[in-house]
């Protein structure tokens, strides 16, 4: 196992554990498309990596700067459009993964990407819902990427773009969501939070390495608790950094110039 990594570095490729050999994975801009760009170079070379602008099973390499960057193209099975991938696909129930970040995360996973402050005029104006309502709405799994500061984890978010579990465990299911009750995972660079279905809250499951619970309840505006079991993220295989480092991102787009 390596010990010179950043959290930054673990964090990444702790997301990219959760995506499974085989799935159907969509992701927006960012830190999934690592991650997923990750599995799909590691353990998960069956995954078919569906981009929200249309390109379905690319070899993105190395890591686009945006779902536009020609670079999500390159090889890829089908040049599809919006209409193919948010319609044919993530409508149909065909997407298992919905690999997504945000501004801000809340207690029962709601994402925020939309706003800040008053929606008029708002104290900070983000890019906006893209596909990422479509994906948090109607995959049969949501999986967050997020680092972890007190400001993006608030008990309830200003603005909520893509739906978690709404405002309890039943939401979803009222809100007509066809994907009512998902498995919804945050992976930051302190925690992996789960959802607990029986109260639809995010709950530590697992610890990064060197990371108290402590440190994770002061970073989080909202009440932390743990899970009923939980554990710690093992730390990254030299393999899995070297991909990282070498294949995914040598341009340290996401890993940061200073790390």
């Amino acid at each position: 196992m390596a010990s010179d990594y950043t959290l930054n570095e673990l964090m990444i490729i702790e997301a990219a554990r959760h995506i499974r050999d085989g799935e159907t994975v969509f992701v927006g801009t960012g830190m999934p498309m690592v991650a997923a760009m990750l599995a799909q170079k590691t353990h998960a070379r069956n995954m078919c990596f569906v981009v929200e602008t249309g390109p379905i099973s690319p070899e993105a390499l190395p890591v686009p700067t945006s779902v536009s960057d020609p670079k999500a193209m390159h090889r890829a099975a089908k040049l599809g459009t919006l209409r193919e991938v948010l319609g044919c696909l993530l409508q149909r129930g065909m997407v298992d993964v919905g690999f997504l970040g945000g501004a801000q995360i809340d207690h029962y996973g709601n994402i925020n990407s939309t706003v800040i402050g008053d929606y008029q005029q708002p104290k900070v104006r983000f890019p906006g819902s893209g596909g990422a309502n479509d994906i948090a709405s109607l995959a049969k799994r949501v999986l967050v990427i997020a680092p972890h500061e007190k400001r993006r984890f608030p008990e309830r978010c200003a603005y909520v773009t893509s739906p978690g579990y709404l405002d309890g465990p039943e939401g979803r299911k009222k809100a007509g969501l066809k994907s009512s009750y998902p498995d919804l995972t945050v992976v930051t660079d302190l925690a992996v939070m789960a959802v607990d279905k029986t109260d639809g809250r995010l709950k530590v499951s697992k610890l990064m390495p060197g990371v108290s619970f402590e440190k994770v309840r002061e970073s989080t505006e909202f009440k932390v608790e743990a899970a009923s079991s939980m554990g710690r993220v093992p730390v990254p295989r030299p393999d899995e950094l070297r991909i990282l480092r070498e294949e995914v991102d040598p341009g340290r787009e996401y890993l940061g110039k200073g790390d």
